[in-house]
Parts: structure tokens; sequence; C-alpha cells
């Protein structure tokens, strides 16, 4: 899963795949995408769900994390915490960039920040991943 191409074939039918989230760059240090914001993934006031938003950066900082997994391992998000700055309205693209705070041994951190096209923030994600070791 270390290529853009490589993750899109893994999510295909699961959640990102259905929100639309694009994966546009995957490195050990930061994972970028986006998500157009469709109608269906809005509230009733047009603009674009909180769970859209916290699912847009779950899925960035599990991808960073599992790039940066012992071989066998596995990571399960253990605690996200987001601080809503503005909307998307349907229409637009949002765009995302997941940053490593911290890689250890047992825990990784990453932050998100979720933007307008226009470069506006609209969201900032910070979210632990627990290393599953692999084996038994």
């Amino acid at each position: 899963m270390s290529t853009p191409e490589a993750v899109s074939r893994l999510f295909a039918g699961l959640l990102p795949d259905l929100l639309g989230i694009e994966i546009i760059e995957t490195t050990p240090e930061r994972v970028r995408g986006r998500l157009p914001v469709r109608a269906n993934l809005c509230t009733t006031g047009g603009t674009l769900h909180g769970g859209a938003f916290m699912a847009l950066a779950d899925t960035l900082g599990a991808v960073g994390a599992v790039l940066n997994l012992p071989a066998g391992a596995r990571t399960t998000t253990i605690e996200s915490k987001t601080n809503f700055l503005g909307a998307a309205a349907a229409g637009s693209t949002v765009v995302a960039e997941a940053t490593a705070v911290h890689r250890g041994r047992t825990t990784s951190v990453w932050q998100t920040a979720i933007r307008s096209e226009a470069g506006k923030l609209l969201a900032l994600v910070t979210q632990t991943q627990l290393v599953i070791p692999g084996g038994g």
C-alpha cells in the first residue's frame, strides 16, 4: 500500500471509495487526499457533514500509520479530535494533508488539515493510531 494507486485498489468498495476520497500522495511522513463535496455527503444546510470531514482525516491518518508499520503489524484508531473551523459547500472540493506528529513503536499521531481549494482551513483533526504487533 505504498502508492496512491495501491491505496485506491485496497479501498475499492469500502467507505473511503464510497465517499469518493481520492488519495493523491503517500509517504511515511505525509499523506494527501481530496474529497468532492457531493450533495449526499452534506447536511440539510448544503454543507459537508462533520462525519465526512472526520472520515477523510481518519482515512489519511490510517494510511500514514500503515506506511510506518513493522512487518506483520496492523493499526487501529484509538483517539480522534476534530476542530471544525469552516464549511464546505456542495459542489466544492476539500483537500487534506495528514502529517506525522509522532511515529513510535506502540502508537503514531497524525494531524490532518482539511482546507478549501482556495486554502481556507476548514477542519483540523488529530488522531492517535495504535500499533498492533503481528503474530499469535
